[in-house]
Order: structure tokens, then C-alpha cells, then sequence
């Protein structure tokens, strides 16, 4: 029997959807995002990854391989990445020779992840790859394609990626569901799971990967990142009220209403119907709120239940000095 994970040997990284804040602009959300990586490269956070979304007036990180060169060249040691490229949305060639650049410019510190949804809707992924139809077979074809492009040329090789070859850019493989455990397994790949928005197979599609691994050249064992959603405050009753920030904008994602991350309101949970509410705590089941025992106890149960390798957190607080101030709290709801 596995013993139980222990929150001290969990690696500690961060997801950033770049929130757009109400009454701020998208540079201040490029700088709060800076800032941000700046701080949790001081808590020794590993990672700190940033997710391809278009169309969406409340999150700046379309340009992802932009902003990830940003992000790295304000930062002196923490690793950096994609959470990631939407892959249907590139051709692989491209995605290589943006990552081989990058990795290039701060060796041993890029990461590439990627994911297999178009991550936006008909209209911009038609904008973004005009009426290229995608089938179940692209997907690892590409993923193959970009393993190719990233590691050492072989004899008569006649597509090349410059930059690119050679510097063996991680791949990650990211999901919602199971497609992405299998073919993270099969290719002895590092895995990480979006639960951060769609919690509903995560044990499964862990349980999956790690039952069909096989080892190979990148990856001796089964590692695997569980997205994890947090707001710590010191106590229960502020961690909530900063936490109906992100009430606000799943609610949004859920009626088709998005928009800027908005301010905290009092006695919002309570002003939401009840199906709503349900629905909202089905896309957060995995989210930490709380004061420091209750974020403690609750990333313990998380732990023992997925036995991560990594937690990925992501935390949406709309004043970008108690975002922080969550960060330090979770960091030390950890390390304790």
C-alpha cells in the first residue's frame, strides 16, 4: 500500500490565466503577472506556467509564448511554460520554433505544455487556423511531430526547426479527461491534470496514467501535476469573501457571460440560486478556501487522495497584494 503523500514533498508551482481586473488595464495585468512569478520564485515555487486562451476580454495570455518569454526574462531561476499551447490552434513547426527560441534564450528553464482542446470557441479557432478540421488521430501526430522538432535531427531529416532542434524542450501533456493520461503514458510523458476547472475524473485519469506507463528516454516514472484553485486568508470568513471573486467569474464562464475579474461583494454565495451554486462547487471541488488550518487540512486530503507529485496552484484574488499574501499563506500551510 502507497503511503500517504505528504504536503512538505509536494513541489509547489502556478497557473496564470493573466485575469484582466475591473477598473485595470492589460498591461496591469502583464505586471501583476510579473510580479506575481517574481514572488513565488522567492517561495521556491518549480514552475510558473501560463494558459492559452483567445477571445476573452478577461484574460491577457493569448500570446502565450510571448508572455512566457516575459515572465522568464524578469525571473532569475524558476522554471517556465505553457499550461498550456492549444495545439489544434498551431502548427507544430511554429510552436517549435517559438519554444526552441525561448529555450535558447534561458536554457533549462522552458517548459512546453499542451493541451488538446482549441481552448475557445468555433469563430476564433476558425480565425486562428481558418477551416482546418481536427480529428482524434492530429492531436499525437502533432505531439510526435513537435518530439521531433525539439530533440536531435536524425540522418536525412529533411524539415529541421532552427531554433528548436536540440534543445529538448519538456513536453508536458495536459487534460480534462482521459484522452490525454493514455497518450501521456504511452509516450513515458509527464502528465498534468486540469482540475482547477473540470475536477470531475481526476482520480481516474491519474489512476489510468500511472497504471499504463511506460518508462522512456525523458521519464523514468509516472509525475503528475494536480491544478488546484486557492484563496487563503487569515480566516475562514475572508478567504470567502475575497473567494466570490471567482464565484463571480465561474458564474460567468457557466451562463456564457464572460468578463473582467471583478471585486470581492459581500453576501454574494448567498445570492446565487441554488443550481447555480451547485454548479459553481462542481467546477471548484477541488478549490482550497479557507483560513491556514482549513487550507492545511484540505490540501492534505488532496494529497492523499491524487498523491501528486506537483501542485499547481491558481489563485484569482482580485487585490493583487493579498493574491501574494494567499500565496504565502498556502506556501506555509504546506511546508509546516
Amino acid at each position: 500500500m502507497t503511503a500517504p503523500k505528504l504536503l512538505k514533498d509536494i513541489a509547489l508551482s502556478m497557473l496564470d490565466l493573466v485575469a484582466v481586473r475591473e477598473g485595470m488595464s492589460v498591461g496591469d495585468a502583464l505586471a501583476i503577472a510579473l510580479r506575481t512569478a517574481q514572488h513565488v520564485e522567492r517561495l521556491s515555487f518549480t514552475r510558473y506556467w501560463l494558459a492559452e486562451h483567445h477571445n476573452m476580454s478577461g484574460i491577457a495570455s493569448s500570446a502565450t509564448a510571448v508572455l512566457v518569454g516575459h515572465i522568464a526574462g524578469g525571473t532569475q531561476s524558476i522554471r517556465v511554460g505553457s499550461g498550456g499551447v492549444m495545439l489544434p490552434n498551431h502548427a507544430p513547426l511554429v510552436v517549435a520554433e517559438a519554444f526552441g527560441t525561448l529555450a535558447e534564450l534561458y536554457p533549462g528553464r522552458i517548459d512546453l505544455g499542451l493541451g488538446r482542446a482549441p481552448g475557445t470557441d468555433g469563430l476564433t479557432m476558425r480565425a486562428l487556423r481558418r477551416d482546418r478540421v481536427e480529428t482524434e488521430a492530429d492531436f499525437p501526430r502533432d505531439v510526435a511531430e513537435l518530439q521531433a522538432l525539439l530533440g536531435t535531427p536524425q540522418p536525412g531529416q529533411r524539415l529541421v526547426a532552427n531554433p528548436g532542434a536540440n534543445t529538448h524542450v519538456p513536453i508536458w501533456l495536459l487534460g480534462s479527461s482521459l484522452f490525454s493520461a493514455r497518450l501521456a503514458a504511452q509516450k513515458g510523458l509527464p502528465y498534468a491534470f486540469a482540475s482547477h476547472f473540470a475536477p470531475g475524473m481526476l482520480l481516474e485519469a491519474l489512476d489510468l496514467y500511472r497504471s499504463e506507463f511506460k518508462p522512456s528516454d525523458v521519464l523514468a516514472k509516472p509525475y503528475a501535476i494536480v491544478g488546484v484553485p486557492v484563496i487563503a486568508a487569515p480566516t475562514d470568513d475572508e478567504a470567502n469573501f475575497l473567494a466570490s471573486s471567482v464565484f463571480q467569474r465561474v458564474l460567468g464562464i457557466l451562463t456564457g457571460k464572460r468578463g473582467l475579474l471583478q471585486p470581492p461583494i459581500s453576501g454574494f454565495w448567498e445570492q446565487v440560486p441554488a443550481q447555480a451554486r451547485e454548479a459553481i462547487q462542481d467546477f471548484l471541488a477541488v478549490a482550497v478556501i479557507g483560513g491556514p488550518d482549513k487550507v492545511q487540512a484540505d490540501l492534505n486530503k488532496i494529497a492523499h487522495a491524487t498523491q501528486a507529485d506537483e501542485f499547481m496552484f491558481v489563485c484569482d484574488v482580485y487585490d493583487p497584494a493579498l493574491r501574494l499574501r494567499s500565496l504565502d499563506l498556502v506556501t506555509q500551510a504546506m511546508r509546516a
